[in-house]
């Protein structure tokens, strides 16, 4: 029989709420995590990001939450960045007003004027970024000392960020007699000594690891020139849809976000460098669509949570493979399918290696392939393909040009020069393309004779009428979202 939310004993009012957002069945973390929150027990909770954990803490804490007075919230959800506290209470926002319940959420880069005002108004459910949290504390514009429901989120990621000092003291404020719910993507290490020390007797509930961020997505690494990156992002996001783009620093994720604008894709950049205001703004225009690509630094690479992120792309590889796994489980969420691209340049091939080792991920760094995005790929933990490992640069057929004195190699034939192709046009996707219009003797893509990549151009050996016919169709048409350039190619002397 299929568990539902009142089978986990959740009041009416809450399920009905639920079913008007079409959320009618509990997600594993979800069905084993709120009876015991229910039953106002310690939970450490083990699951990844995008598995329901919000829900499985939010709705067991509506329940028991009780009404605040001024100044004095009754729960209190910590969150690592300002991105998931907002998340986080619009998540909770509509299904508190069906509980009688307020939820507020506090964060840095805005200003301190609403925030007080609505704390005292009384703010039954608090969810905060541990730094704003301390600063009010500190300007006594919030007592936590009546707060008895205390959740803690992605506490890895607290821990990755410094924070826990912050957390800790912030627990020591609050009421002696809590509950208190741990969630995170690992228990080990800091997180078990916080569970240690904060909690009582806890129940622990695992639903995935870390690694089931990406368990359904299919991860790409090609071999790139440092100066073509901006457009292979750019046909990555042509090809797949909606596309976070991950860089090291601020910069990078300006100027990327700039070059894929001159390129034709809808971009915005999010970053600490950036006002609250500017990065609300840059995640409303991605998750409505306005634009394509949302260009991040690693700050943001567990506090995103948009559905239907088609595919992720890392501009610059990450630091480790704990924020690769981060970076990418913005794709792939909840059982969805997506893709991951990394681009790698030569001398980065060592270290992106060491990482797949890290990560179980056998996969080949090779030349890019659009084709293959949609149909090949590799998963994290697939046992290694029989056979050798192939290199970096795949074995390269010879397309070179034949060395005629000139291009025009066919009696009574013209050499046509075609370029803007996409990455990963064929000699035979132009051959089949030009062949609309007459006879093709002949057609190559130019490639790289170092990485085997094609260089976007080739050229097409036909009749001289069928030449022109194609000239006069194809230049300016559009292919897989390129504007190609087609014209009569010029005579070229090959010297020796």
């Amino acid at each position: 029989m299929t568990t539902t939310f009142a089978h986990l004993g959740l009041p009416d009012s809450l399920v009905q709420a639920l079913a008007r957002r079409d959320i009618v069945e509990p997600f594993p973390v979800q069905e084993v995590t709120i009876p015991d929150a229910l039953a106002g027990r310690d939970v450490c909770g083990k699951a990844p990001t995008g598995s329901g954990k919000t829900l499985a803490f939010g709705l067991p804490l509506l329940v028991n939450v009780d009404k605040a007075s001024r100044n004095r919230p009754r729960a209190l959800i910590l969150a690592p960045t300002r991105e998931l506290a907002e998340q986080i209470k619009q998540d909770l926002a509509p299904l508190a007003k069906a509980a009688d319940r307020f939820v507020f959420a506090i964060y840095g880069g805005v200003g301190y004027g609403p925030q007080k005002a609505a704390l005292r108004k009384g703010v039954d459910v608090l969810v905060a970024t541990p730094g704003r949290l301390e600063d009010l504390m500190e300007q006594r514009s919030v007592d936590l000392s009546q707060v008895n429901i205390v959740v803690i989120d992605e506490a890895d990621r607290m821990a990755d960020m410094g924070f826990l000092p912050a957390v800790r003291r912030i627990l020591d404020r609050t009421s002696q007699r809590r509950q208190t719910m741990l969630f995170s993507a690992t228990l080990d290490g800091d997180i078990a000594v916080l569970s240690r020390d904060y909690q009582r007797d806890p129940v622990r509930h695992e639903t995935g690891t870390v690694d089931s961020e990406t368990i359904d997505a299919r991860h790409h690494f090609w071999l790139v020139e440092h100066h073509d990156r901006p457009q292979h992002t750019a046909d990555v996001v042509a090809a797949t849809g909606r596309s976070i783009v991950f860089t090291r620093t601020r910069h990078g994720a300006d100027r990327v976000a700039r070059q894929l604008t001159k390129l034709g894709i809808g971009a915005v950049a999010m970053h600490g460098g950036r006002s609250q205001n500017q990065r609300n703004r840059a995640l409303k225009a991605f998750s409505t669509g306005r634009a394509e690509a949302l260009i991040a630094t690693d700050v943001a690479a567990r506090g995103i949570h948009i559905d239907a992120v088609e595919s992720v792309i890392h501009f610059d590889p990450p630091a480790d493979h704990k924020d690769y796994l981060h970076r990418s489980g913005r794709t792939a969420r909840a059982g969805a399918s997506g893709m991951v691209v990394s681009l790698v340049t030569g001398e980065q091939q060592r270290t992106v290696r060491r990482m797949q080792r890290d990560l179980d991920l056998h996969a080949p760094i090779e030349a890019p392939r659009l084709d293959a995005l949609h149909r090949g790929g590799h998963r994290i933990g697939d046992p290694a393909p029989e056979g050798p490992r192939r290199s970096a640069s795949p074995t390269r057929p010879d397309v070179r040009p034949k060395k005629p004195q000139q291009r025009n190699a066919t009696k009574g034939g013209q050499s046509v020069y075609v370029a803007n192709l996409p990455w990963g046009a064929t000699a035979q996707d132009i051959q089949t393309l030009f062949g609309r219009y007459g006879e093709v003797h002949e057609a190559t893509i130019i490639t790289d004779r170092r990485t085997g990549r094609s260089k976007g151009f080739g050229f097409v050996d036909m009749p001289q009428p069928a030449a022109r016919a194609a000239i006069e169709a194809l230049h300016g048409s559009e292919l897989d979202g390129r504007d190609l350039t087609v014209r009569l190619a010029r005579p070229r002397t090959h010297h020796g």
